[in-house]
């Protein structure tokens, strides 16, 4: 076993004691695009700060949670979540969705309160729990797979999905291009950045298309942040396996590997390998929208961003030099688009996705949890009557309408892969928008099991 050197064992130790007074616990807010990873950070916020929403809370529930509130961000060199701004699209005059997460965002929570036990409360009456919450583009998420996979598995992989329905007619212009040059040939910029150009043109394709399609790689080629125009995003998969040196090949693999090492595995290293609780958002509803393809592609998104996580209970060792995620909650999200009734069908579906990944975590020591929630509740459950026959429905204000209407809005399927024969897109969940004259209620944000999806995430920090 490698030791570490002196002064990280210092480190650490200082740490160590640190957060014996005032602990710190990294919830990261991960997931594919279009989860609702932005209003489900601002809702967890806004909750917290009332305190008004979280009867499923036990340090609320007790009478023990005293209060909390933002502190300064923890890491300087990351951008700050902008609560704030995110809430007012909320709560505002004109409510509206915030813009989706195209950076990491942090931010930092410190919660009061009193300890559980007689025996915690004479050793420290009142206590803090530091909060950091870590949310990053969906599309970022994605790129953690890439690590394991040279530029030429990489490159197979990606022209065989490239080639499959619905992507096939995405891709024509730069599978077109492909055939047009020799990948053996000397390098040249220009058709470099060519292949780059279409390429990314190809992702965005992906992205905008209507049948959801999560698998984009690599994630700073859709958003690229600080990175626009950067070398490091013109390249592209290539066929063959042509390494001759001075090649187009041998130009794209190089880049592939400077990608990998500058980007993606600097991103691990200073956030993802750093958390200690996980929640991963699925837009299970929209994938259900998007029919067998969409339904396929996001299951085989999740299961390779899952991959690369460091899942498994936590030693005294971890915890000084560098821990694991010990709890992950996997959460449907939008299950206020769907009648109350139905919740429990929409997280058994939820579960059937995620069985192996679930599995696999729980081998490796970690508690898991699934859930069926909703951020921001936009609607109520009702009941109506239709020729004859009690439908139980939603009522709320549609997205590109002004008026409250009630809807049915089907039923959920026991079975991701049981979709109607002779139907591509049987379903058709809406979305809807926020209700009105949210930031009036002193409570908080109101929603569907965010004080739950706590509890789990952070409940035994808080006894």
């Amino acid at each position: 076993m490698r030791i570490p050197p002196l002064n990280s064992v210092l480190d650490g130790v200082v740490d160590a004691g640190a957060r014996l007074l005032e602990p710190n616990v990294r919830l990261g807010v991960t997931g594919l695009r279009r989860a609702g990873k932005t209003v489900f950070v601002s809702t967890l916020v806004d909750n917290l700060l009332k305190a008004g929403r979280l009867p499923f809370l036990d340090v609320v529930s007790s009478g023990r949670f005293q209060a909390s509130r933002l502190r300064p961000q923890p890491d300087p060199d990351v951008p700050r979540f902008d609560v704030e701004g995110h809430l007012a699209a909320l709560t505002g005059p004109d409510p509206h969705w915030p813009e989706p997460t195209r950076g990491i965002g942090q931010l930092r929570l410190a919660l009061r309160y009193r300890p559980g036990s007689s025996l915690k409360r004479a050793v420290q009456p009142v206590a803090t729990l530091n909060l950091d919450i870590v949310d990053y583009p969906g599309e970022w998420l994605l790129d953690l797979p890439l690590l394991r996979q040279s530029f030429a598995e990489w490159s197979a992989l990606t022209l065989d999905l490239a080639a499959r329905p619905p992507r096939d007619e995405l891709s024509q212009s730069w599978r077109g291009w492909l055939a047009t040059i020799d990948p053996a040939a000397p390098a040249e910029e220009d058709s470099a950045r060519r292949g780059a150009a279409l390429y990314t043109d190809y992702l965005h394709a992906c992205r905008r298309a209507d049948t959801l399609l999560s698998l984009i790689q690599p994630g700073r080629f859709v958003e690229p942040g600080d990175m626009k125009d950067a070398p490091l995003l013109t390249f592209c998969p290539l066929p063959g396996a042509t390494r001759g040196r001075g090649s187009l090949w041998a130009l794209m693999e190089e880049r592939y590997e400077a990608y990998k090492t500058n980007v993606v595995r600097r991103f691990f290293s200073e956030h993802f390998a750093r958390l200690d609780r996980q929640i991963v958002l699925i837009d299970v509803l929209g994938a259900l929208n998007a029919g067998p393809s969409g339904m396929a592609d996001m299951k085989r998104a999740l299961e390779l961003s899952l991959e690369p996580f460091r899942h498994g209970g936590a030693g005294w060792f971890d915890w000084l030099f560098g821990g694991k995620i010990d709890r992950v909650l996997f959460a449907a999200t939008k299950a206020d688009h769907i009648a109350a009734h139905q919740h429990a069908q929409l997280r058994t579906l939820l579960d059937r996705l995620v069985a192996d990944a679930r599995s696999s975590i729980r081998f490796e020591g970690a508690a898991v949890e699934t859930m069926a929630i909703a951020a921001l509740k936009c609607t109520d459950s009702v009941t109506t009557e239709h020729e004859g026959r009690q439908l139980r429905c939603v009522r709320g204000v549609p997205v590109g309408r002004d008026r409250p209407t009630v809807l049915f809005p089907g039923e959920i399927p026991e079975d991701a892969d049981a979709f109607p024969p002779g139907r591509e897109r049987p379903y058709n969940f809406l979305s809807f928008r926020p209700p009105a004259d949210l930031g009036r209620d002193p409570r908080g944000l109101p929603h569907i099991r965010v004080d739950q999806a706590l509890q789990f995430l952070l409940g035994d920090y808080l006894e």
